[in-house]
């Protein structure tokens, strides 16, 4: 089981000067941490400032990248052995920070999982459980809150899928994705959290979007067939369908149907061909 004192805190704050400061004194106050590192993503106000003043280590970059640029920043400047992601938005119960770091060790990584109710919006609420259901049928695990940057794990095993994260707002999507499908355990701890203050950076539209894009893209790394053989399946299943239909009331089989299971074919080989790709990125990985 892993213990505070050997836990970095990592924090990406992008114009967080209101409320980090307090997060920083909070968490400070909850357990004896190794080190509280805020990555000041380019901000324009004082969040440097309060942050260095609050007691936290600040890593700063020149100009905004994102916030998963400034979560992978922290992750390599971080000196504990376990790391835990936290926002400086003031979301987060510091009592909360140490329970999900005492099962660092049964778990490879502990992810806060917020109730429904957290998301400020319906629309936000909808879209969120979308993406759930969608990863838990990618992954064939139950996945209660893919997007929370709530979370505790060992820092090496986080830098084993470092180049796998986004500099966007898709860090938490990555990382939970990539540990259940490289074969870790996860927990998905349940949190209250509280709403975030001031006015949230992530855009629905384009981020869920994208959100969506890098469900895809992890998948496609860790699990292809899991993409490529539902596609394939109803690609077979219309064109057979079809070709029946058209054997029925016309007494031929049409172009169309032919081009369709042969797509479905070639979609399954490509499939299979991923998934042995995927594998080899396994070969040699050091024993657990």
């Amino acid at each position: 089981m892993a213990e505070a004192a050997e836990t970095s805190i990592v924090i990406p704050a992008f114009n967080e000067a209101a409320s980090i400061g307090a997060v920083v004194r909070d968490l400070t106050a909850a357990a004896p941490w190794h080190e509280i590192l805020v990555v000041d993503d380019g901000s324009s106000d004082g969040t440097s400032a309060e942050a260095t003043r609050a007691g936290a280590r600040v890593v700063r970059h020149p100009y905004n990248k994102g916030n998963g640029a400034a979560v992978k920043s922290g992750i390599r400047a971080a000196t504990g052995t376990c790391i835990l992601i936290a926002d400086g938005d003031g979301q987060h119960r510091p009592a909360d920070a140490a329970r999900l770091v005492s099962q660092i060790g049964e778990y490879d990584l502990v992810v806060g999982a917020r109730s429904g109710q957290t998301h400020a919006t319906l629309p936000r609420r909808v879209g969120n459980e979308l993406l759930n259901a969608l990863a838990t049928f990618l992954t064939e695990q139950r996945i209660p809150d893919l997007t929370s940057g709530f979370r505790a794990a060992r820092r090496e095993q986080l830098l084993e899928f470092l180049h796998l994260l986004p500099n966007g707002f898709s860090t938490p999507t990555t990382t939970t994705m990539a540990f259940i499908k490289a074969g870790y355990s996860v927990r998905f701890e349940p949190i209250d959290a509280a709403r975030r203050e001031g006015v949230s950076k992530i855009r629905l539209g384009s981020d869920g979007f994208n959100f969506f894009l890098i469900l895809l893209k992890v998948i496609t790394i860790f699990s292809p067939l899991r993409l490529f053989a539902p596609i394939s399946a109803a690609a077979f299943a219309v064109g057979a369908a079809y070709g029946v239909w058209t054997i029925l009331t016309q007494s031929h089989v049409t172009n169309s149907s032919v081009l369709l299971i042969v797509l479905s074919v070639v979609i399954l080989l490509v499939g299979l061909v991923s998934e042995q790709i995927s594998s080899l990125r396994f070969e040699g990985r050091p024993p657990r």
